[in-house]
């Protein structure tokens, strides 16, 4: 077993461990649809996933007035709840998690989803107990403010140079940047990966397969 570098591993969920991207866009693209509001390309609506869902929306629907984002928020719960059930985790995403708890890393999650909808998702993918801590958009800052990872790598007692986050998007590598992380960022996700060289993440991976073998390698 080659020595750890990095004592606390923090993925994002949705695109990263979770296949969730394509519903996620088509929710938010149904949400404004039944608003008659302008409806966001899938690439618009991809852009925004793993942000807060007030951030979120507010990027998707620019001129969409602040007291309606409820309306709106709770437009896209309805039909995300309505096909979360469809979602699955990406293939050998549990056998990689295995083998950084064989290794003894602490895990985590950062994530732009609410409590609740991580909450479900852990008991529907039956990762509950999986990971050491979580943070979700409705408890913290959303992305990329650092107070997420600064918050995860406070109650685990572990200091940024021996921290990792772990994303599909530029918000997940903003993020690490902001609170003094390293990041890899995986191009299989919301974000396509030729965005994310300007944040020097130390490596993509394009499959979680070659997430696996890079991780129990290097990280």
């Amino acid at each position: 077993m080659t020595a750890r570098r990095f004592d606390l591993i923090v993925f994002d969920w949705d695109g990263t461990l979770f296949d969730s991207t394509g519903l996620i866009a088509q929710c938010i693209q149904a949400a404004c649809r039944d608003l008659s509001l302008p409806v966001p390309s899938q690439a618009e609506a991809a852009y925004v996933i793993g942000l807060g869902l007030h951030d979120a929306l507010q990027h998707v629907v620019p001129g969409l007035p602040r007291e309606r984002y409820p309306e709106l928020g709770q437009r896209y719960r309805h039909h995300y709840f309505a096909r979360s059930h469809e979602l699955v985790l990406f293939d050998g995403v549990i056998e990689l998690l295995q083998a950084l708890k064989g290794r003894q890393h602490l895990l985590a999650v950062a994530t732009g989803k609410s409590r609740r909808g991580l909450d479900e998702a852990l008991s529907h993918a039956q990762l509950q107990g999986m990971f050491d801590a979580t943070r979700t958009a409705d408890e913290t800052a959303s992305k990329p403010d650092p107070r997420m990872l600064h918050e995860l790598m406070k109650v685990l007692d572990v200091p940024p140079e021996r921290t990792l986050m772990i994303g599909d998007t530029t918000h997940d590598l903003m993020l690490a940047r902001n609170a003094g992380t390293a990041a890899v960022g995986v191009a299989y996700g919301a974000h396509e990966p030729e965005a994310f060289a300007q944040h020097a993440p130390l490596r993509v991976a394009h499959s979680t397969r070659e997430l696996h073998d890079w991780l129990v390698a290097h990280g």
